[in-house]
């Protein structure tokens, strides 16, 4: 498995979601209209500002009643992160019979979860003890708050999942911030680093001009 460097860490953490949407986009290996979550995954805490990892994935059913409790999933979740060098996202499906039900994450798993690695969760289900986990710094995108874990419990760990519209592979490259969460591979970070300079620096002057006096609507129309 490829991983990233601490600079390109550092490069993206600099860079808002929506630049990088716009950045990745522009690759050929990229339609437009995939590769970001819908407005349904929402980020608990936007005051943490940009979370950058690599995802590990995981399938969650906490609403089976009468479930066999069995932690190995979490587990092996567990060990998956301590073994990444870099900071690594939980991206996890919910496949429970109560989707609206399910509460995945609290501030006992995000403790051990973060001692190991762990950076954030990105989730199609709830989350709860949101007071601790925003004091821990431990990053929190989900569908909403679910008081109760019900029957806990992770199914698979390291299969391919598809959270808010998006295929997500382990190891995936995992963006996010207030405005949503964009996922690409690990071939095209380079491209969305260089690329979303360009994508700032149109803006820039694009913004510059409009606010400028030679702005005027027949030339913006006539696409300057």
């Amino acid at each position: 498995m490829k991983y990233l460097t601490e600079d390109q860490i550092k490069d993206l953490k600099a860079i808002d979601t929506p630049t990088v949407a716009n950045a990745v986009e522009t690759h050929d290996a990229r339609l437009n209209t995939e590769g970001f979550m819908g407005w349904d995954i929402k980020c608990q805490f936007p005051d943490l500002g940009v979370m950058v990892g690599q995802a590990v994935t995981a399938t969650l059913n906490t609403t089976t009643t009468g479930k066999e409790k069995n932690r190995s999933g979490w587990h092996d979740c567990l060990r998956t992160i301590d073994a990444m060098p870099v900071p690594a996202v939980i991206v996890a499906k919910d496949i429970g019979p109560r989707p609206n039900h399910g509460c995945h994450f609290g501030d006992g798993m995000a403790t051990v979860a973060k001692k190991v690695g762990a950076i954030g969760l990105v989730t199609d289900g709830g989350v709860r003890d949101v007071e601790t986990v925003h004091e821990m710094g431990f990053q929190m995108f989900s569908v909403g708050l679910v008081p109760a874990h019900g029957n806990f419990g992770l199914d698979e760990t390291n299969v391919p999942v598809e959270v808010g519209g998006v295929l997500v592979n382990v190891g995936d490259v995992v963006h996010a911030d207030m405005n949503g969460v964009v996922v690409f591979p690990m071939d095209l970070v380079d491209h969305v680093i260089a690329e979303s300079k360009k994508v700032t620096a149109r803006e820039s002057e694009m913004m510059d001009w409009v606010n400028s006096d030679e702005f005027s609507l027949d030339k913006f129309i006539e696409g300057r």
